[in-house]
Formats: structure tokens, C-alpha cells, sequence
């Protein structure tokens, strides 16, 4: 296989890991989201946990987007 093939495979590799992401997201929001409606007394504690839970998911984001990028400047 030629190597820019290769590095067109792995920067879709990398990348996959944005759609994971914003399926993670979408879920844990959802969820959070429930359960403010079923307590909202907890609300004020449920909320800084699920803010830093989407920090690590975004963050993990962006490790795959730092890795596309990297593996595309590799390839060429």
C-alpha cells in the first residue's frame, strides 16, 4: 500500500474519535438531563461533575484531532 493511502486510512483512524466523542457527549448530557428531572435538588451537584466530564470527553476530541493532524503532515 503507498504511504499517502496509508496516511489517508490512519487520519480517518484518528478522526473517528470525533464522532465518539459527540456520541459521548450527546449521551451523558441526555442522561444528566434526566436526572436533574428526576431530583432537581441535586442539580448543583450532578452539574460541576457533568462539566468535567465533558472537559476529558472534548479533550479526548482533541487528541484524536491532534493525531490526524500529525499522522497528515507524516504522510505527505
Amino acid at each position: 500500500m503507498e504511504s499517502l493511502a496509508a496516511s489517508f486510512i490512519g487520519m480517518g483512524l484518528a478522526a473517528a474519535g470525533l464522532a465518539g466523542s459527540g456520541i459521548g457527549l450527546g449521551y451523558m448530557f441526555g442522561k444528566a438531563i434526566e436526572a436533574f428531572a428526576r431530583q432537581p435538588g441535586a442539580e448543583s451537584q450532578l452539574s460541576k461533575y457533568v462539566w468535567i466530564g465533558a472537559a476529558f470527553v472534548e479533550a479526548i476530541a482533541l487528541y484524536g484531532l491532534v493525531i490526524a493532524f500529525i499522522v497528515m503532515g507524516k504522510g505527505g
